[in-house]
């Protein structure tokens, strides 16, 4: 069990009524004992304690109302916990506050709020009151039964709807930051990295951590904690930054210049275009991400706090897309084939791709395809040779329809001049 003077991690514990609050299995009754079971000294009760965790109150990315009452003890665990318990910590606030999202939300970050906004409106107040409506005309016994069990379930303070239910522990980490930036300076490389792609998430705390990033930025010396700070200031900075992130364009290590790279093309391209005067930087970005696209830098360490779950070629491409507009040579193709395996974000970054190429309006009637930029009619023939079409929730259709082109696949191959492989002779 946990060390006598290690009790103060766990301070108040036992005040608060893990009973009434939920897990995924039911009442969060067990929280507290396997609180007290990851800073023990049994190896083996360590490891089932930190798995029945993630099985209960992160069970498959899902949160509950015990998921944000735990976060504070995992954050004091994190900072002054045995050394064997921090770097879990560290991940299980990450994955407390945002599940995987650094598969879907690469190359921008979390876009808070648009999740806020979805929140608001299926608070647990709201969908009580919703569930208590459908009981004023409901006759049926078994919807009644469920019904009654859902509104008392919201009651208590849970809810159906993802963006609200994992809201609250988004914001119990969020509340922690400012205690855990200091580990940024920690001795062991390994607590560095894991608290920087923490950070990475939490845009709206980009004034404040940014400052502390940069800081440590200038006096760090391991290759993957570098890495992983670029990148973080890149996801929740802003375009100021691009003179401290530039000068690491030129390490030596190929994963600090994918980290700059990736930072850079993040800020030069989120919210706006690369504005005048970024040309040469643009193209050291294009380089830098066409290189680590073809020849991924490697990372032996940490895979927990790996950013687009290690796939840093596949990361280099998203980022990448926006920026394909301005490539000296085609770069979608090479962009689509690193992207393969997932048609849906191959999608997103054409769409990123046509955005930055097309006018920032649809001009009046079609302009000539001769009339386009180099760059531009090298986007357009992939897209119409490859697409991808058709795609949910990432229509590169409607994008071309935005810039006055044509939004079928046979009309923008007639449009660009190539042959419909899908048309008859």
């Amino acid at each position: 069990m946990i060390k006598e003077h290690d009790h103060k991690l766990l301070a108040g514990l036992d005040a608060i009524d893990w009973e009434r609050l939920h897990h995924a299995y039911g009442s969060a009754h067990d929280v507290p004992d396997r609180l007290r079971l990851v800073c023990g000294d049994d190896e083996d009760a360590r490891k089932n304690a930190w798995l029945d965790l993630f099985n209960t109150i992160f069970h498959q990315g899902s949160r509950y109302t015990s998921s944000a009452a735990a976060v504070p003890f995992f954050a004091r665990i994190a900072i002054a916990g045995p050394a064997h318990a921090r770097p879990t910590a560290l991940t299980m606030l990450t994955r407390l506050a945002i599940d995987w999202h650094d598969q879907y939300s690469l190359p921008a970050g979390i876009d808070t709020a648009t999740w806020r906004a979805a929140a608001a409106e299926h608070t647990p107040e709201k969908m009580a009151a919703w569930y208590q409506e459908q009981l004023y005309t409901e006759t049926d016994p078994d919807r009644r039964r469920s019904y009654e069990e859902a509104r008392d379930w919201c009651l208590e303070g849970a809810t159906p709807d993802d963006a609200a239910s994992t809201l609250p522990s988004y914001d119990a980490v969020r509340a922690e930051l400012s205690g855990l930036c200091p580990l940024l300076d920690d001795p062991d490389p390994d607590i560095r990295v894991r608290t920087a792609y923490l950070l990475a998430w939490f845009p709206e705390e980009g004034t404040r951590t940014v400052p502390e990033i940069l800081a440590q930025l200038d006096r760090e010396s391991h290759a993957q904690a570098t890495a992983t700070m670029l990148v973080a200031a890149g996801l929740v900075g802003d375009r100021s930054l691009v003179p401290h992130v530039r000068p690491y364009l030129a390490a030596p290590e190929p994963l600090v210049r994918w980290g700059a790279a990736t930072a850079l093309a993040r800020l030069l391209t989120t919210g706006s275009r690369p504005g005048a005067g970024n040309e040469e930087i643009v193209t050291l970005v294009i380089e830098e991400l066409t290189q680590a696209i073809t020849t991924p830098p490697t990372v032996s360490h940490m895979p927990e706090a790996v950013f687009n779950d290690g796939d840093l070629g596949g990361y280099a491409a998203r980022a990448l897309a926006p920026l394909a507009a301005h490539a000296p040579r085609p770069v979608l193709p090479m962009i689509m084939d690193a992207l393969s395996a997932n048609s849906a974000i191959a999608a997103k970054a054409v769409t990123a791709a046509l955005q930055n190429a097309l006018p920032d309006e649809g001009l009046p009637g079609t302009p000539l395809f001769t009339d386009l930029g180099e760059s531009t009619q090298h986007i357009l023939r992939c897209v119409a040779a490859r697409g991808p079409w058709d795609e949910y929730q990432t229509p590169v259709e409607s994008c071309l329809r935005a810039g006055g082109l044509p939004d079928t696949r046979p009309s923008l191959h007639a449009y660009v001049q190539l042959r419909d492989p899908h048309l008859p002779s």
